[in-house]
């Protein structure tokens, strides 16, 4: 059950921070089974449904809740990370009723319970997460040997780095040490705070110059929730309450949709390359009882964590018509190189001229660049999966094309 409730926003305009690093090495890993709550009010979750929010938020008064505990981070120009390290913790039931405190007063941040992305201090133990310090270089790999990312961390990456399993557990209801919340804490980090990492590093994605403009981005989204340079008004509050709300939606929205879709494609194709010796003795076919289900990432994942020794070389299927589909796996993720191609002979040919040349009947076609055929039967493309592995034992060089 998703919860809401209301936003604490406080902004104090003093500035400088001073501090020093105590770097340590810590990922807490303590199961919370209390309830989840977001930004504002919103509707009841369960899979498939999306988050939104649309109830109006207020701002604490000095006499509401004077023991609520204090999110502390910098006042002024507000950038993606730390207003999605504010969003992450305002989801820990200890931090549900925070009050942010946006300011770059030492003595007002020294009262925070947390401070993120100011302070001059990045010290777990006290929970001080900034990465702005010169002495600062950690990445995920250097926190989390395990892990292979090796993005500098900003502050959206460092409070996830601590708290994210936590945060997922409680949203996900799966516990901390599922492998299911291991592969979304993995996937979320990977396709969502990296790049908010990275981007507020000043870091490129890639070298040389860009043949176009992304202008579209989260972290440029945020961007242009700042008060325009020639505004009457530079007041940054309004904007940063739209900002927490406008990043919390997003990130709930992309977890949506890697727990109802993408983590259920996981789990079957974990169970096709588990029973994959029951549809032939190669290991090399998975069949999917299914179609549809999005398998080449999880194939390649899994393949490494199952310690699968011979590459998986098709996939068979049965498609939308009831028919079959024999697809060859590729090389890589981003390339339409194929570890094993369907026999060259058949390509481009379909029908019966494809069943009298092969010898398997109900063949429908074979794609000109040998990377998919189709079949009336499963029979059919397992038979069409067999040859060519057959064929390739005989002559390697009819390998990968």
């Amino acid at each position: 059950m998703w919860r809401g409730v209301v936003v604490a926003l406080r902004v104090s305009n003093i500035t400088f921070p001073s501090a020093t690093k105590t770097p340590v090495c810590t990922l807490q890993r303590l199961l919370s089974q209390a309830s989840w709550y977001c930004l504002g009010s919103v509707d009841s979750f369960c899979p498939g449904t999306r988050f939104m929010s649309s109830s109006p938020k207020r701002i604490r008064t000095e006499t509401d809740n004077m023991a609520a505990k204090k999110i502390g981070t910098h006042n002024g120009t507000f950038h993606c990370d730390e207003v999605l390290a504010c969003f992450f913790l305002r989801q820990l039931p200890e931090y549900s009723d925070a009050e942010i405190v946006r300011t770059r007063d030492s003595a007002l941040l020294a009262e925070c319970d947390i401070v993120v992305d100011v302070g001059g201090e990045f010290e777990p133990k006290r929970h001080r997460y900034d990465h702005h310090q010169r002495t600062f270089s950690e990445t995920f790999h250097s926190l989390c040997p395990e892990k292979q990312w090796v993005t500098k961390l900003s502050s959206a990456g460092l409070v996830y780095l601590h708290f994210g399993r936590r945060l997922l557990a409680q949203l996900t209801q799966l516990k901390e040490d599922d492998r299911q919340l291991e592969a979304l804490y993995d996937k979320l980090y990977e396709n969502f705070v990296e790049e908010v990492d990275a981007v507020d590093n000043g870091i490129s994605q890639y070298e040389g110059e860009a043949r176009y403009a992304v202008s579209t981005t989260l972290s440029a989204r945020v961007a242009h929730l700042n008060p325009r340079w020639n505004s009457e008004s530079q007041d940054t509050e309004e904007g940063f309450r739209k900002a927490l709300k406008m990043v919390g939606e997003e990130f709930l929205d992309r977890l949506d949709y890697y727990k109802s879709s993408w983590l259920p494609a996981r789990v079957v194709v974990e169970k096709a390359v588990k029973e994959r010796h029951q549809i032939d003795p190669s290991g090399e076919v998975v069949l999917f009882s299914q179609g549809g289900c999005p398998w080449k990432e999880h194939l390649f994942t899994l393949e490494k964590e199952l310690q699968v020794e011979t590459p998986i070389k098709f996939v068979i299927f049965p498609d939308q018509n009831g028919l079959w589909r024999v697809q060859c796996v590729p090389a890589g993720l981003n390339t339409f190189q194929n570890r094993l191609s369907l026999l060259e002979e058949w390509r481009g040919i379909r029908d019966e001229a494809l069943s009298e040349l092969s010898g398997i009947k109900g063949c429908i076609f074979v794609h000109a660049g040998g990377f998919i055929g189709g079949n009336k039967t499963q029979e059919g493309v397992l038979e069409m999966a067999r040859r060519t592995l057959q064929s390739a034992a005989q002559s390697p060089a009819n390998g990968s094309s």
